[in-house]
């Protein structure tokens, strides 16, 4: 399959195939922490690739040990000086016309979870780890997960994963709805690929006609959810509970919350 180089956007890397699939790489590795700047080159690539024909499907992967271990909160601030918020480049993937393949391998946690659950599909190996670990650290989930996460494993799931953040492995995110294919880790890209070239063989008008009638809703929804998660996150940060999370996740021991 030839390739070639489509662009480099900050620590985002673009090939494009010719069967109509982008690959799009995350380069932080071992972690691939992100910060509002990350999220904001991940969205200049995919605007890119909108105005690509050449291009009807992409795959969304990651150099190093993990997916995304989510965010890195020494990065770029949260927020410009004009204004423009980690969660306002988030939005502008979920504003995005085509199809989007997670390769899942390692960690998605926290935000990186979000990240994955941005994609429409998740290919994931068995050591795959989906965590939304925030009230672990007596945070407010962000990044969209109010919807997304509810959208892939329903209410009643979704609330035991927030409730208590706890790990999922590969094998029960497949069960649960959290990713679409379980492959051995070392063919998760290329499993990604061949479902992203499967999806580029359909016809090109109707699957992006059909995804704005299967997710044309969704910015709009993740606009809403992510004011809501970030008011509450801004507000959580300034209790004790909040510094003893992190102090705890840190030290790698139990945390002992007082609820202020």
């Amino acid at each position: 399959m030839n390739m070639s180089e489509f662009g480099t956007y900050g620590d985002v890397q673009v090939d494009l195939y010719d069967d109509h699939v982008a690959l799009l790489e995350l380069r932080r590795p071992p972690d691939n922490f992100f910060d509002r700047a990350l999220i904001a080159q991940i969205a200049d690539a995919l605007e890119a690739l909108d105005q690509e024909p050449a291009c009807r499907a992409v795959v969304l992967c990651a150099q190093g040990k993990h997916f995304c271990a989510g965010a890195d909160f020494r990065g770029s601030p949260l927020e410009t000086e004009n204004g423009r918020h980690l969660y306002d480049e988030a939005v502008r993937l979920f504003r995005t016309r085509k199809p989007i393949v997670a390769a899942v391998h390692g960690a998605a946690i926290g935000g990186g979870l979000g990240l994955a659950l941005a994609a429409d599909l998740r290919v994931a190996a068995p050591q795959a780890r989906f965590s939304a670990n925030f009230a672990k650290l007596a945070f407010h989930h962000g990044f969209g997960l109010s919807v997304t996460l509810p959208d892939a494993v329903g209410a009643q799931r979704a609330l035991e994963l927030l409730y208590t953040g706890r790990r999922v492995s590969g094998e029960e995110a497949a069960r649960i709805g959290l990713c679409d294919r379980l492959v051995s880790v070392e063919r998760v890209r290329a499993v990604a690929r061949e479902l992203a070239a499967d999806i580029a063989s359909s016809g090109p008008l109707a699957v992006e006609s059909i995804r704005v009638t299967m997710r044309g809703e969704l910015a709009e929804r993740i606009v809403r959810a992510t004011a809501r998660e970030r008011a509450e996150q801004e507000r959580l940060e300034g209790t004790q509970d909040f510094r003893e999370g992190v102090a705890a996740m840190a030290a790698r021991r139990s945390p002992k919350f007082d609820r202020h």
